[in-house]
């Protein structure tokens, strides 16, 4: 079991089911079992899936001091997680409303509240002990990931969607990362070009691109070759809200356990399309074993 410290973004998060995209005005609606609340985030997200696959959780974050949270902490403590390292500390808990239709398509709003003003309390204690650091593209984060970098702990991060790889926003967490992880969503021109760019800018050991219905992208710097693989189908899709944080943990904890990267890949890419037979971000994730029942089926 590896012992994997996880820090980010924490909120509560509604899914609202719609007849389709874009959305014609009315003044109600009745969507029997269509509107959903649950914790989440995507920090929640990769922690919840990491604990179900069997990890050490160190979690870390930052919530308000309202209903939201506490009801969050009844959840963390409902899933085994210590809510140790999540402070009460901003002016109110960060929400989400998630739309989606049954094609998948999905809109999301964010209200991530004074988050992005926030800085982390904690040195070295925080992740001494961890096998691996993974620090979510929240601000707060940015000197974990210098102290942690110095300390020569494997960094993980996803800037989700990029299109530019000198981004000011994301720099920092491009640069400290020894696993990278973004979606094809915002890339113009040849995809395969971005990521050799972000390599030889970066130097990361890892870069995985999400691509959706089209697979995933894989670039190993040991190896100096792309693995490309394409989308594999476990059962009906729902709600694809949450692939890229499952693909994700899952990949990082098979990784942790010795699995080469493509094995490893194949895995998380097993468990990211059995999440999203489930409605919403935080739900729907597959045990080791739910997997190994996919593998020799799929591959």
């Amino acid at each position: 079991m590896k012992k994997i410290l996880v820090s980010g973004l924490i909120n509560t998060e509604t899914t609202v089911k719609i007849k389709q995209f874009p959305i014609e005005y009315f003044p109600i609606d009745y969507s029997f079992f269509g509107v959903n609340t649950r914790v989440s985030g995507v920090a929640y997200n990769l922690a919840k899936a990491l604990k179900t696959l069997g990890d050490d959780v160190r979690f870390v974050s930052m919530m308000g001091n309202d209903f939201s949270a506490r009801y969050i902490k009844g959840e963390l403590a409902e899933i085994g997680i210590s809510s140790e390292y999540v402070t009460n500390s901003l002016k109110a808990t960060p929400s989400s409303v998630v739309l989606y239709d049954d094609s998948g398509k999905r809109q999301i709003y964010c209200d991530l509240k004074d988050i992005q003003e926030a800085t982390l309390d904690g040195g070295k204690e925080l992740y001494e002990d961890c096998d691996i650091v993974m620090a979510c593209n929240a601000n707060f984060n940015r000197g974990l990931l210098r102290k942690a970098k110095a300390d020569n702990k494997i960094i993980v991060t996803d800037v989700h969607v990029l299109s530019d790889i000198n981004d000011e926003y994301n720099k920092d967490f491009m640069q400290y990362a020894n696993i990278l992880f973004l979606s094809d969503e915002n890339i113009k021109g040849e995809y395969k070009e971005f990521i050799m760019e972000i390599e030889k800018t970066y130097k990361n050991d890892i870069i995985i691109l999400g691509r959706g219905s089209k697979g995933v992208l894989m670039y190993v710097r040991n190896d100096d070759k792309f693995y490309e693989m394409p989308a594999v189908t476990v059962g009906e899709v729902v709600n694809t809200v949450g692939a890229g944080d499952s693909l994700c943990s899952s990949f990082v904890h098979y990784y942790a356990k010795g699995f080469k990267a493509d094995e490893a890949l194949k895995r998380a890419q097993i468990f990211a399309s059995y999440k999203i037979g489930f409605d919403g971000a935080s739900v729907g994730f597959a045990t080791e074993e739910k997997v190994e029942e996919y593998i020799n089926k799929v591959y």
